[in-house]
């Protein structure tokens, strides 16, 4: 669970609404008393975002129309579909990287459709995205306020896949199309345009709406088919009893659990006894503030007042209350074949898993370890660092203090993360963690015998 006291501690319960707005809602106590007294599953809005009485339960395996499938997977290759052509859905959304990757950029950000043009964030895998919900805010019985969860991108800023597919299409730092029209031109000249005429009907992609609505209902299809779904990892044959987990992958599971040391699961959520493997995304879809280091490679950052604000930007578009105490927040992935991808945190500021998990459990303490001269949360803007969480373990340690995570602990937890890789990308996973390992100075500071419960 997340921890419900910063949220109130950090964002001062600003979703505590205007005296006029509130006055709207409840003449007295304002939106949060409206909000707990909703008990419909949708009776309440918090800007134009719904707040869930319940979480949306999740769903079983999808079973999308395999022709349906088909025409979205033809759409995810075709490289005709950017500006100039070349670039495919699959350059940057990179199959042998599960579906992740930056088509060639090794600056932590994708090259887009132009020699010289790059994206601001990491490419995030495809895979699963069909299990992403809705944005929607959620008030847990022990929570002082409502947060949000859910929502395609980072930021939560797309709702359906149609939107997901249309923004990099029309992005100039990526695919480069200049509008839906220019779009739909390709699509009906398309060597699959018959099949999506005889898809979605005859006159499917006469209007450029259509066009863009039959694009996303196909790419929808694709995305949840099980080619992009295939729950086919070593913890899910651990979990269905048809293998086992080494003594280290053990240990790393216990440490990712554990409330005092790695407190993973409390974003990254999974269910160990759970036959549905959808109840084991790991990942609660919902936000944090972490402070990742600034990644000086990306173009857009050379300038110094350039930062990405994350979830503010949703929220102000949406109209929530006070949507600057959002500033900096990033929707938690899913750690799903996160040994297969060649980047982490959502500014690609990391080349190695292992100093991923190496920054969470050190980040406060050896600050010049992560951070240029040593400013803590160099990528937030000055006026909104204060949202950064240092409440929750292991983030919530000082300089001085020993980290929750060992050397070896760490080691662990890497051993078990790579027991998440699908079957299909077993050996673009073990390559990958081959080269990190390669290139990796470990610090000996810390060693196992040096940790101090506190």
């Amino acid at each position: 669970m997340r921890t419900w006291a910063r949220v109130a501690a950090v964002a001062g319960l600003a979703l505590a609404i205007s005296a006029t707005r509130a006055a709207d809602l409840h003449p007295a106590t304002g939106m949060l008393a409206a909000v707990r007294a909703s008990t419909a599953a949708n009776s309440a809005t918090i800007g134009t975002t719904a707040q869930l009485a319940a979480m949306p339960e999740t769903p079983s395996p999808f079973q999308p129309s395999p022709a349906r499938a088909a025409l979205g997977r033809q759409v995810f290759y075709d490289a005709r579909l950017s500006e100039p052509a070349g670039t495919s859905c699959a350059a940057c959304h990179d199959p042998r990287q599960g579906f992740a990757g930056n088509h060639g950029s090794t600056l932590g950000v994708a090259l887009g459709s132009r020699p010289g043009s790059f994206g601001t964030r990491n490419v995030p895998s495809a895979l699963y995205a069909a299990y992403v919900p809705r944005l929607f805010f959620y008030q847990d019985d022990d929570a002082p306020a409502p947060i949000p969860f859910g929502g395609l991108f980072a930021d939560g800023r797309a709702d359906t896949v149609a939107e997901l597919v249309r923004r990099p299409l029309l992005d100039p730092l990526e695919m480069h199309n200049v509008s839906a029209e220019a779009i739909a031109r390709k699509l009906r000249s398309a060597p699959y345009a018959d099949g999506l005429r005889k898809e979605f009907g005859a006159g499917a992609l006469q209007t450029n709406a259509g066009a863009m609505a039959a694009l996303g209902a196909a790419m929808e299809a694709f995305l949840q088919s099980r080619e992009m779904a295939p729950f086919s990892s070593r913890y899910d044959a651990w979990v269905q009893g048809k293998a086992r987990l080494s003594a280290q992958e053990l240990r790393g599971l216990k440490l990712f659990k554990e409330p005092d040391r790695g407190n993973c699961a409390s974003c990254h959520k999974f269910n160990e006894t759970a036959r549905n493997p959808a109840r084991s995304m790991f990942t609660d879809f919902g936000y944090d503030a972490i402070g990742a280091p600034r990644n000086a490679a990306i173009p857009a950052n050379r300038d110094p007042r350039h930062v990405d604000e994350g979830l503010c930007a949703t929220a102000a578009a949406k109209a929530w209350p006070d949507s600057a105490q959002w500033c900096g927040y990033f929707r938690t992935p899913s750690l799903r074949n996160v040994a297969a991808r060649e980047r982490y945190m959502h500014n690609g500021v990391f080349s190695n898993l292992r100093d991923a998990i190496a920054f969470y459990a050190t980040r406060t303490i050896e600050p010049r370890r992560w951070y240029g001269g040593g400013r803590l949360f160099d990528d937030v803007a000055p006026a909104h660092r204060a949202n950064v969480n240092v409440a929750t373990l292991p983030l919530n340690r000082r300089q001085g203090m020993q980290p929750a995570l060992s050397e070896q602990d760490i080691d662990a937890i890497l051993a078990f993360l790579q027991t998440l890789t699908d079957a299909p990308f077993e050996d673009a996973a073990q390559r990958n963690m081959a080269a990190q390992a390669a290139r990796t100075k470990r610090p000996q500071r810390f060693p196992a015998q040096a940790y101090i419960r506190r």
